[in-house]
């Protein structure tokens, strides 16, 4: 299935039996995302964790949430019974902070994803409660694609030239208040 980047609830109705939908609710103030997605997702959401399955371990040199492991990554998704031809439908209640990131992950390893417009908010049908329960299959690892992901040489060069970076952290991590 060819998939926008973004789709909206009506496209997300209509093509609800076609799709894979991911909740991928994180928060910074160290409130859980499983919990809230326990507490109530859309029907037949998997969840899928930032820390464990779409961040690699912190360090310094790395980052807070440096890009995962490709093993790592393809291992939560089979676990999530995600398949490598499902069309994924992600979102979260942050304004697809988290969610974007599963998106781009997918999409950068030439997999159908996108982002629903609106998140949590946008979507007006029932919820579900509790986990959803899903055969997980093997999914095979598949690594980065280096030309999709910057080294700080070629950033530096980027802003020697006249390039602009942009920084999408919350204001509180860009001034290093938290």
């Amino acid at each position: 299935m060819t998939i926008e980047p973004f789709v909206d609830r009506d496209w997300l109705v209509a093509q609800r039996d076609e799709v894979v939908v991911a909740d991928v609710r994180w928060y910074l103030d160290g409130r859980s995302g499983r919990h809230a997605y326990l507490q109530s997702h859309l029907p037949g959401a998997r969840f899928l964790d930032l820390d464990s399955v779409l961040a690699g371990p912190a360090a310094p040199m790395a980052g807070r949430h440096p890009l995962p492991d490709p093993d790592v990554f393809a291992a939560g998704l089979g676990a999530a019974g995600i398949r490598p031809g499902d069309t994924v439908v992600a979102y979260d209640d942050q304004g697809g902070m988290v969610a974007g990131r599963l998106v781009w992950m997918l999409r950068v390893l030439g997999r159908p994803a996108a982002l629903l417009e609106g998140g949590l908010q946008a979507w007006e049908g029932p919820m579900e409660t509790g986990p959803v329960t899903v055969e997980p299959v093997v999914h095979p690892s598949q690594p980065w694609p280096s030309e999709a992901i910057a080294t700080a040489e070629e950033v530096a060069e980027h802003l020697g030239s006249g390039g602009v970076v942009v920084d999408a952290r919350a204001s509180e991590r860009y001034t290093g208040d938290v």
